[in-house]
């Protein structure tokens, strides 16, 4: 895929990001305004991409919007947002027919009243999830994708990650950056970009800046994310004066593939959906024991059932058996996950699927309201980077594409609406004081290290005594980075690196802060749910 980058340094809209979020939204600006999306990778290389199951809406008229919302607030044990919950799920039927306009090849059902086919999933109570068979993430992003590559107004910087933003009150978040301008406005005025292929440095201004980043699941070892998803966002927005919410509340999927060469691939909850049946080795069924609910309980249910089942029996896994389906059934609804299971000598429709509990979802985020706005102006965040109060204390299955495509239309209608103010001039980076590092294995040590105790320590199920030790160990890698950070020219690995250590360290402050059981977050020292639900709210101070 190409990459197209103008000389001009200057951008109405930046989006930093490109899964659905941010591409949804470069192209409700296009029209109107110069966009700059900057992608790590390469423009697919997403978590969106990743998605299999679908996007949740109300499309059928046997379903309700009521039904919807009430289904949102069940899985989100209380902490929903009741006014953002009925936000997105009223613009859900409008965002679809958004994406079907776009031409996204959703998968067809002539038998039935909208004439798509609608599956089922965890948590809902009719069929409302629209899919393009069991590869939805990326038949989107494909789609959208193809738009943004050839619209004029677009310009498009592959490889290439954020480093700060630029603020008025934090030029650049500190020593690189002169500090002799810094004003006191908390006001956003672009960022300094990472070409990671050469090393450049880049000072990008925009009247509009975006953080569509992505989630933070590769701060623990197993994870249904790609590595592009290591908390960027939630990071840059932190040290740029954001508050953030529910960061403890992690969304571990209950079934992502066991096998030692099958990486972070996921057994889409659309599989239980359609009369998957999870079974212990001896083809024993479990689910019923937990919730009258079964394999169609929430996530978290789910996958505490599995975790449960897993330590008492000292099991590698547990079976997801869908066998009793016809081949052809499963060939036609789920021909990614057949096809991808056969690679590794497993027939789903002659034997159970080996699948194991991974982290999928982060439920929390940069704080932002009904526009998608963050604490500071000029600065939004949208997708799985914000905190919208949609999921509360865990997610409804697919509702995140959904919130991506109503929040991203909340900040494009903001920003249009907004009078165009001119950007200042901005600072270089300032790279005098660094040299190259000596020893880059550090980082990769680090990372390692990171990854294992946060999955030993603040996994699905929780001690005090694990989250103070997960904590003493962020501390010294935060010190060991920060020492790194000011000494050597940053790297794409360092800069992920150190953006991962503080959504640790923000993940593990808000466990520690809530002394109870709700939704994902489960405490063996805090067993019960406390009669008042309040969100955990965190605030930056000027030393972060």
């Amino acid at each position: 895929m190409g990459t197209k980058m103008a000389h001009a340094k200057q951008f109405d809209t930046l989006i930093i990001g490109s899964g659905l979020a941010g591409l949804a939204l470069a192209l409700k600006l296009a029209d109107q305004q110069k966009i700059l999306v900057v992608t790590k990778k390469s423009l697919l290389e997403g978590a969106s991409a990743w998605a299999q199951g679908g996007i949740a809406a109300v499309l059928s008229p046997v379903d309700t919007l009521a039904e919807h919302v009430q289904d949102t607030l069940t899985a989100g044990a209380g902490l929903c947002d009741s006014e953002a919950v009925q936000y997105v799920i009223n613009h859900g039927k409008s965002s679809i027919d958004w994406l079907i306009a776009q031409g996204v090849p959703f998968t067809r059902d002539t038998q039935t009243d909208t004439g798509y086919h609608l599956t089922r999933e965890g948590g809902h109570s009719h069929r409302r999830v629209i899919h393009a068979a069991d590869a939805t993430g990326f038949a989107v992003q494909q789609t959208l994708a193809t738009k943004v590559l050839t619209h004029p107004n677009i310009t498009i910087l592959e490889r290439t990650i954020a480093i700060d933003l630029i603020t008025g009150n934090k030029l650049g978040g500190g020593k690189r950056a002169s500090k002799k301008s810094a004003g006191t406005d908390n006001v956003c005025y672009g960022a300094y970009l990472l070409n990671s292929s050469n090393g450049e440095i880049i000072t990008v201004a925009a009247r509009n800046t975006v953080l569509a980043t992505g989630g933070a699941g590769k701060v623990y070892l197993y994870t249904t994310n790609p590595d592009t998803a290591t908390g960027d966002g939630i990071a840059i927005g932190w040290r740029a004066g954001c508050r953030v919410a529910n960061m403890e509340f992690i969304q571990f999927h209950p079934t992502c593939l066991y096998h030692p060469h099958a990486r972070s691939f996921l057994i889409s909850e659309a599989v239980r959906g359609e009369g998957g049946i999870l079974k212990l080795p001896d083809g024993t069924r479990f689910m019923p024991n937990y919730d009258q609910r079964a394999e169609l309980a929430p996530r978290d249910i789910v996958a505490r059932a599995i975790d449960f089942e897993m330590k008492k029996r000292g099991l590698d896994c547990v079976y997801l058996d869908i066998s009793h389906q016809p081949e052809a059934f499963l060939q036609a609804h789920f021909p990614t996950i057949y096809a991808r299971c056969l690679e590794f000598g497993i027939n789903m429709s002659k034997q159970p699927i080996p699948v194991v509990p991974a982290a999928h979802y982060i439920c929390g985020g940069v704080m932002t309201d009904l526009h998608a706005r963050t604490d500071v102006s000029n600065l939004y965040a949208i997708g799985e980077t914000a905190y919208t109060g949609l999921h509360g204390a865990n997610r409804l299955a697919s509702n995140s594409l959904l919130e991506c495509m109503v929040f991203a239309d909340a900040a494009a209608q903001d920003i249009l609406h907004k009078p165009r103010v001119p950007v200042p001039t901005l600072p270089q980076w300032d790279a005098s004081q660094v040299t190259d590092a000596d020893e880059e294995i550090i980082i990769a040590h680090n990372w390692a290290e990171l990854r294992r105790f946060m999955w030993d320590y603040v996994g699905i199920v929780r001690t005090t005594k694990r989250l103070q030790r997960a904590q003493h160990r962020i501390r010294l890698l935060h010190e060991e980075i920060d020492e790194y950070y000011a000494n050597f020219h940053v790297t794409a690995d360092l800069l992920e690196l150190r953006n991962l250590v503080l959504s640790a360290d923000l993940i593990v402050q808000s466990a520690l802060t809530r002394h109870e059981s709700r939704g994902l977050h489960h405490s063996k020292d805090y067993p019960d749910m406390l009669a008042h639900a309040a969100p955990t709210i965190l605030f930056p101070t000027p030393a972060q």
